[in-house]
């Protein structure tokens, strides 16, 4: 019973996306509020409150956490489009159409993204098919291809992208994993291809099939609202991707192993900060991700052995941001956790 009391506590992955919905529609100051309560209210609580390491185990089959994830789907939609219906109602004006733009991709990072990472990691083909929706709409290419493919499979090691090698700091980091991640995914589909006997220049190819599903998109934005609309809506993708690899990079920070070593609870930080853990359906139980992938969020457990980020992933944004604070921080825990 404690249990499913707990999973409504996941309904809080709304709340992002529920902010963001009034900025778009009351426009002002309210445009950057999911910012402000995502990255600002939320990173603060998180340096405040105590990890949450109980290990309750959840059925796989509670409806609920399954229910939720369902909603992200429309809720996402409707973040999309009230965007678009305040830049054309005049409700977002001059810079707060930027300030929405960069808010809605804070919504698309931590929510959107984090939930599509969730459904294609299922095995039912609708439920694949509504993560790669979710990644569409961040403007994603790659993440559905390599992050499977790859970064599962030779995470901590030089061959995955994916991972943040120590000393490497976040803008760095932001370029070389998206960059690998991109040349690995065109890689691995054209191999898929080749071997089917089929052309790469093909919609059969995933890389090709978004990126001119997005050029259609991006060319019905602009004709429909013009091109600040466009602009705004990249802007938003930028954001939502940065935030994507913001995450991958505090995952496996200075974490690694030998190709050879199995992947274990060692080689993911994990954190039980409840913020994270609620409003990021667990994805902060990271190393029992990587030890067990198939498990559902619901279901991922805190271990005593994994190493421990000091704050949540909101709680650490800003830290992270500032190489010579992050180094600071983390360069000597890494140090301590191997010893």
């Amino acid at each position: 019973m404690r249990t499913k009391i707990r999973n409504f506590a996941y309904l809080l992955s709304l709340t992002p996306g529920l902010a963001v919905i009034l900025g778009n529609l009351q426009g002002g100051w309210y445009s950057i509020l999911n910012f402000i309560y995502s990255l600002v209210v939320l990173g603060a609580a998180e340096w405040l409150l105590r990890p949450n390491k109980q290990n309750n185990h959840s059925e796989k089959d509670d409806a609920l956490p399954a229910f939720i994830l369902y909603l992200h789907l429309p809720l996402q939609a409707l973040c999309l489009a009230s965007y678009f219906y305040g830049i054309y109602s005049n409700i977002l004006q001059g810079y707060w159409i930027w300030a929405a733009a960069i808010s809605m991709g804070v919504n698309t990072g931590s929510a959107a993204i984090v939930v599509a990472h969730e459904l294609i990691h299922r095995k039912e083909r609708h439920l694949q098919f509504f993560g790669r929706w979710l990644l569409f709409t961040a403007g994603n290419f790659y993440f559905f291809i390599e992050h499977l493919r790859v970064h599962h499979k030779w995470v901590g090691t030089s061959k995955d992208s994916a991972t943040a090698r120590k000393g490497q700091n976040l803008y760095s980091f932001f370029l070389s994993s998206g960059m690998g991640q991109i040349k690995g995914a065109w890689q691995l589909e054209s191999e898929r291809l080749r071997k089917a006997g089929k052309s790469i220049w093909s919609l059969n190819h995933y890389v090709v099939r978004q990126v001119v599903l997005h050029l259609l998109l991006d060319v019905l934005i602009w004709y429909l609202l013009g091109y600040i609309a466009l602009l705004g809506f990249v802007l938003h993708c930028v954001v939502a991707n940065f935030l994507l690899e913001y995450v991958n990079y505090i995952e496996h920070y200075g974490l690694s192993r030998d190709e050879k070593e199995r992947v274990t609870e060692l080689h993911s930080w994990q954190s039980d900060i409840p913020v994270s853990r609620f409003l990021l359906i667990d994805l902060s139980r990271h190393a029992d991700h990587h030890y067990h992938a198939s498990k559902p969020y619901h279901t991922l457990l805190s271990y005593e052995k994994s190493p421990e980020l000091p704050s949540g992933y909101a709680g650490l944004f800003f830290v992270a941001a500032i190489p010579p604070l992050w180094f600071s921080l983390m360069d000597a825990r890494i140090e301590g956790f191997k010893n």
